[in-house]
Order: structure tokens, then C-alpha cells, then sequence
């Protein structure tokens, strides 16, 4: 295709319904590279797991390596966090999992099929503290129903927060919404050094003897 060709294709010379879907497409994936990666590791034969705010990764980068018979996807907002991350793995040579720099909450509901995920996790979410901006939590009525939807029989949520307001909140709405079996309690797992915390949130929070709320959810039906 020469570039004069390409250049057809910009945004503002695709009719309005593809325009459309294009604009979506950006606003949830910042990155081409993004979304093929989120197609290579979907399309993985092993379990998928996902990771709903990954952060700096450093639950992903671990786990990833002491698993490497399942593929993992983390996705986070903050395009430096991810991009680090995936240099990381890159560096480490972690060929099963991926991070991507991506709306989360958007490319769970338009991208990830049913039934097709083992496990989601997700760690210590943005509280949104003020009233008026709750409804921007990750684990709105909305997410949580397509959480449901992507986990395979036997598939598990994992939900850890430092914030006892939002897991009060969210915990009876999982139970309300969805027919996961749950909360199932978790215990505090050890930490045998300065970085065996599953993410830093919950490193600083443990450091500081704060608790951590934990519970698990796992898709029977």
C-alpha cells in the first residue's frame, strides 16, 4: 500500500461508523503493538490469566516466572508503568505474559471472550475517595458482570484492597450481580523478604501494619 493509500485510511477519512470503532479502538488501546499482543496471548493454548491494574508489575513479573505453563496479561492505565514492565520481562526473557498500556475496564468488556480466562485479579484499585467520583472504581456493576462472563468454569477472582469503604461496597455487590461462589476467605500469606508482597500497595501497606482485605470468588456455574 503506498502511503498516499495509508493516508486514506486516517480517522478522518473513514466513514462514520468505522471512524467510530477506530476512535474506540484508541481510546481503550494507546499502542497498535497493544492489541496484538492482547491477540498472540489470548490465543495462547495454556490457561490466561488477567490482571486488572497492574501497576509496576511486580505480581505479574513473579508470578509469570515461577508459572511459565500459563500466559498472563496485565493491563494498566499509566503507559510508563506498563511500558517498564514489559521491559522487564523482556529483559528477564518472560515470553508468557504481556502488558499492556490500555483502558482495562474497556478492553475487558470489548475484547476478552467468554469463558475464555482462568483467573482475574484485582489488587488495591484507585479508591476514588471523593463521593462524587466513586462511580469511576474499577469494580463497577458493569465490570464485575463481565468478569463473570470471561471466567471459565472453575475461574477465580482475586480482589485485595487496603480500602475497607470499597471492599464493604464491592463484595456484596459481586454476590448481588454475579453467581460466583464467594467471598471465600484468603489468608495473609507470608513474607519471607522486603519484596514478597504480591504488589507494592500491599508492601507499603503491610510495612506500615495496616490491614489488607483479601477475598476470592471462584465461577462454579
Amino acid at each position: 500500500m503506498s502511503a498516499q493509500e495509508s493516508n486514506n485510511t486516517s480517522p478522518e477519512n473513514i466513514p462514520s461508523s468505522e471512524s467510530a470503532q477506530h476512535s474506540q479502538e484508541q481510546d481503550r488501546f494507546y499502542d497498535a503493538i497493544d492489541r496484538e499482543r492482547l491477540a498472540n496471548s489470548l490465543s495462547s493454548t495454556q490457561p490466561i490469566e488477567l490482571e486488572i491494574g497492574s501497576g509496576k508489575g511486580l505480581y505479574l513479573i513473579r508470578t509469570a516466572s515461577e508459572n511459565p505453563d500459563r500466559t498472563y496479561i496485565g493491563m494498566e492505565l499509566a503507559t510508563k508503568y506498563a511500558r517498564e514492565a514489559q521491559e522487564k520481562l523482556d529483559k528477564g526473557q518472560i515470553t508468557n505474559a504481556v502488558f499492556l498500556a490500555c483502558d482495562a475496564v474497556a478492553v475487558l468488556a470489548n475484547d476478552i471472550p467468554d469463558n475464555s480466562v482462568a483467573a482475574v485479579h484485582v489488587y488495591f484499585p484507585d479508591p476514588w475517595w471523593k463521593s462524587k467520583h466513586k462511580k469511576r472504581r474499577v469494580l463497577s456493576d458493569e465490570t464485575i458482570v463481565n468478569i463473570e462472563r470471561v471466567l471459565k468454569l472453575g475461574g477465580e477472582l482475586h480482589f485485595w484492597t487496603d480500602v475497607l469503604d470499597y471492599y464493604e461496597i464491592a463484595i456484596p455487590r459481586i454476590v448481588e450481580l454475579t453467581k460466583l461462589q464467594g467471598p471465600k476467605y484468603v489468608p495473609e500469606p507470608p513474607a519471607l523478604h522486603a519484596m514478597d508482597f504480591r504488589t507494592h500497595f500491599e508492601r507499603r501497606t503491610r510495612l506500615n501494619g495496616l490491614p489488607v482485605y483479601r477475598s476470592k470468588f471462584i465461577r462454579n456455574t
